[in-house]
């Protein structure tokens, strides 16, 4: 077979996946294996592949192809979650483009639209992903608005009402102006802000004087109900019990005490605005105080208000401030740096408001999720997520579960005239239920709820509905694959997803969803800057794959992302891995290309080759077996990078290459072959399809012998005296090679190497090598130093090589000395250093040791320079 000079990864691509698809490696049903299962975060619906996706998606593969080749059951379960705020902006931003209004239609009609969006769009993230060769099971793809997941959600929601754990009520929640919508407080993002801190005066009812109030927000001044301030500050007893006017509408209102008021804070007065602040709201809830809603649910000002109705918020935050500052009610604008709570899904500024909304009472359902994580039944990875995760659980706050849009889970909720509710799983059901409390009433007079749950109020159940396992608590897929193995996710919805999925777990299966939560960084740009769309510094990983590979762009993406650390993404790392790919297909040309003659016995160096590096081999993969069980994947795929590049490519390769034109025997080709086959092996999960197409074509192979499904290379033990006598005839070769350098030899020129028979670790089982690559016409052994011999070191050890080379004696004795001043000046300096006791004691330890290799790496040197001369 003639192999390509250049590797050709489209089209390796495309058929290596084709090819898996059709022979159905992805493929998982219960049978007597270990079960490994690994669910996907699901994508949004909405959703096109980015660089996170990136990072995540091909940490999961790396791990479910890696367990497939160990022979387990590998089961990755793909699909995409609905995204009730996101695909709803998108549709009605599609029917806003086509001249339709969503006031205008109905919701069935809404639903249909958004469907067929659905439909037409859904799926590119999940096609974008077999590009990148994600291994998942196609046949298992889930949605969370499939029939059987809606009727697990809804059945969740009745259960849990039962049980007391869901209520309704009328609290402060989150409000998107632009989604129209609820948000919880994890769906807030807080963004620092220059912001202005306006002085406002509010006149006396009675007599001359004023207060002034500082507030930011003076668009919501018509809401006011009182001024507040704390009952010991001395400067506002006198008007405890008065009333003041409130600017622009000019209603007289009381001032009042309570202790929550900051007195440093502004003036120490504070307007109340119960139906506009979550503070605001508490103090009118104890003083009794009305409340006055002045924003619509869009942000504009409401009729309420009495001024300024229809406009924009900030529209009239500007007319406000005007019109203080033409009464002469504006003492003073400061600047003020805030944080200013943004919609996680609309980027919309954040508006507090009083709403009727369903809530989960967290507290106590949440705590078997805490003692889960704590006693390390679930293991958080990396672990300086755990108090993070232990804060959050310990104050949590009760879960607003209800959304104001129509795309998503329908609340199962009925109304009747009077207030009464009924939570049942459709009409029938309700019907029954107000029946059975003495309520006569007929479905004409009932309607439903018209919110949605909130989307991670679906995707809580992912690791259990896609498994069916509510249903069918007892059907075999959810004994098999349940609890799964690990969970790959962003360390940004430790709250919104996998503390809640691991609520639900304990709730419906008495166990957590998953063993271990591996938890990436962000994906940044060289600057630091988490990529987004707005910034234009993310690149699109398409193009990065069709330029760079998918496999280089699966090593750039690893080499640099340890877990739960950021990763600062750079495409030059992209380059490195489609020349890593390079390198590896330009191994297997020089391999291939060799003739073999099956009369040649095996060489002394071969054979000498062929022992060190199968205890390279098993030494390395002994350290990849402990990189992944405590998942360190970069250093993982940096061992397997080594291996590959150093120790094979650019050593074992060298030692057994025969001459140029000369064949190799057969025995040394078999072992090499045997080494590149367990090579390839290891590299799969990291590079996918080189791997594959390299595998199909180092050896013949049957239809379903697929590197996909190969073993994975077996751990055996290493003899430590071979890897040593490899590592110090690797240190000898490179010294010989820099004396050659040096001294401008010729690599083809022989030289002797006449060892000093004091050298107690001269690797006299790799001396075939030695001679070889550092090109030695002969090795001797010698109690002194012969006359006219250079020294060259390895490690603290001295070899002596006779070289029939014109030196300039005395030019090299010269920059010898120099070299010497300014070593011993260095240990001079260091040793000063570790001599200071402030700096021993206050110096971390990793400083500290750093500082002693400085010493005993001075010391080293200057013995050989010293020897030298």
């Amino acid at each position: 077979m003639e192999i390509s000079k250049v590797y050709d990864p489209a089209s390796s691509e495309d058929k290596w996946y084709s090819y898996w698809l059709k022979n159905g490696f992805f493929r998982s049903v219960p049978d007597d294996r270990e079960p490994y299962t690994i669910v996907i975060p699901p994508p949004n619906v909405t959703g096109v592949l980015h660089m996170g996706h990136m990072l995540n998606n091909t940490l999961q593969d790396v791990l479910i192809r890696r367990a497939r080749m160990q022979g387990k059951n590998a089961c990755w379960v793909p699909g995409t979650d609905h995204a009730s705020i996101a695909t709803e902006a998108k549709v009605v931003a599609l029917l806003r483009e086509q001249g339709i209004k969503k006031s205008d239609l109905s919701r069935e009609e809404f639903l249909k639209h958004a469907y067929a969006w659905k439909d037409k769009y859904g799926g590119i993230i999940l096609e974008q992903l077999k590009k990148l060769g994600a291994s998942c099971d196609w046949e298992r793809t889930s949605f969370t608005m499939d029939e059987g997941y809606y009727r697990d959600v809804i059945r969740v929601f009745i259960d849990l009402h039962k049980k007391g754990y869901i209520y309704r009520g009328v609290r402060m929640v989150n409000w998107d102006p632009v989604a129209k919508t609820a948000l919880s407080d994890e769906e807030v993002i807080f963004k620092p802000s220059q912001s202005k801190l306006y002085h406002v005066r509010y006149r006396y009812a009675e007599g001359e004087g004023y207060l002034t109030v500082a507030t930011v927000r003076p668009e919501t001044i018509m809401g006011d109900v009182a001024i507040a301030v704390h009952p010991e500050d001395e400067r506002y007893k006198h008007l405890h019990g008065k009333k003041v006017i409130v600017p622009l509408v000019n209603r007289p209102v009381p001032v009042i005490t309570d202790e929550a008021i900051d007195m440093a804070f502004g003036t120490g007065c504070l307007k109340v605005t119960p139906a506009h602040d979550a503070v605001d709201y508490e103090i009118g809830q104890r003083h009794q105080l009305p409340q006055i809603d002045v924003l619509n649910e869009d942000g504009t000002i409401s009729e309420a208000a009495g001024i300024y109705v229809g406009l924009d918020r900030f529209e009239a935050r500007k007319k406000a401030v005007k019109q203080l500052q033409e009464d002469g009610l504006m003492e003073k604008v400061e600047e003020y740096a805030n944080q200013i709570g943004h919609s996680e899904r609309t980027d919309a500024v954040i508006e507090p408001r009083l709403s009727m909304q369903w809530f989960l009472s967290m507290k106590e359902i949440s705590k078997p999720a805490l003692e889960a994580v704590l006693s390390g039944e679930v293991q958080l990875i990396p672990g300086k997520f755990v108090n993070t995760y232990r804060h959050w659980m310990e104050n949590v706050r009760d879960w607003c579960l209800s959304r104001q849009l129509w795309w998503g889970h329908r609340i199962p909720a009925w109304y009747v005239a009077g207030g009464e509710i009924a939570v049942a799983e459709n009409l029938e059901s309700a019907l029954a239920d107000f029946k059975q409390r003495g309520i006569s009433v007929e479905a004409k007079d009932i309607r439903q709820d018209e919110d949605v749950l909130d989307t991670w109020a679906s995707s809580w159940l992912w690791p259990i509905s896609v498994f069916n396992g509510l249903e069918q608590p007892d059907n075999p897929e959810i004994k098999y694959y349940y609890p799964t193995n690990e969970l790959v996710t962003a360390p940004e919805i430790l709250f919104f997803w996998v503390a809640r999925m691991i609520i639900a777990g304990y709730e419906y299966r008495g166990q957590p969803p998953f063993r271990n939560v591996y938890l990436t960084g962000i994906v940044r740009d060289k600057l630091g800057r988490k990529m987004s769309k707005s910034l234009g510094n993310s690149p699109d990983p398409l193009e990065l794959m069709r330029k760079y590979s998918a496999d280089g762009v699966r090593i750039g993406m690893l080499l640099s992302s340890p877990a739960g650390n950021d990763l600062l993404f750079d495409e030059s790392q992209c380059e490195q891995g489609r020349n890593f790919a390079n390198k590896i297909w330009n191994a297997f040309r020089l391999l291939k290309g060799w003739t073999i003659d099956s009369s040649l016995p095996q060489p002394a160096v071969a054979a000498q080759a062929s022992a060190w590096f199968k205890n390279r081999l098993n030494d390395r993969i002994a350290l990849l077996e402990d990189h992944f069980a405590k998942f360190r994947m970069s250093d993982a795929l940096m061992t397997v990078y080594k291996l590959v590049w150093d120790d094979f490519c650019s050593w074992y390769l060298e030692m057994i290459k025969p001459e140029f034109g000369q064949p190799i025997d057969e025995l040394t080709m078999q072992q090499s072959v045997s080494f590149f086959d367990k090579l390839l092996k290891l590299m799969h999960p990291f590079m996918p399809f080189i791997t594959e197409e390299i595998y199909q074509q180092l050896e013949q192979r049957a239809e379903r012998d697929s590197i996909c499904v190969a073993g994975w290379p077996e751990q055996e033990a290493a003899d430590e005296q071979i890897l040593e006598a490899g590592e110090e005839s690797r240190l000898l070769i490179t010294a010989i090679r820099e004396f050659r350098a040096k001294n401008q030899l010729s690599p083809k020129q022989s030289v002797a190497l006449i060892r000093n028979s004091q050298v107690k670790r001269y690797p006299s089982s790799m001396e075939s090598v030695i001679c070889k690559l550092a090109n030695l016409s002969e090795v001797q052994e010698s109690e002194s130093r012969p006359e006219g011999s250079f020294v060259v070191l390895s490690g603290q050890d001295k070899y002596y090589v006779l070289a029939s080379v014109e030196v300039d004696r005395e030019a090299e004795k010269e920059k010898v000395l120099k070299e010497l001043e300014y070593t011993r000046g260095f240990l001079e300096a260091v040793e000063k250093k570790l001599s200071n006791e402030k700096f021993v004691q206050n110096a971390k330890p990793e400083v500290l040791a750093n500082e002693q290799r400085k010493k005993e790496d001075a010391l080293r040197k200057i013995r050989a320079l010293e020897d030298s001369l």
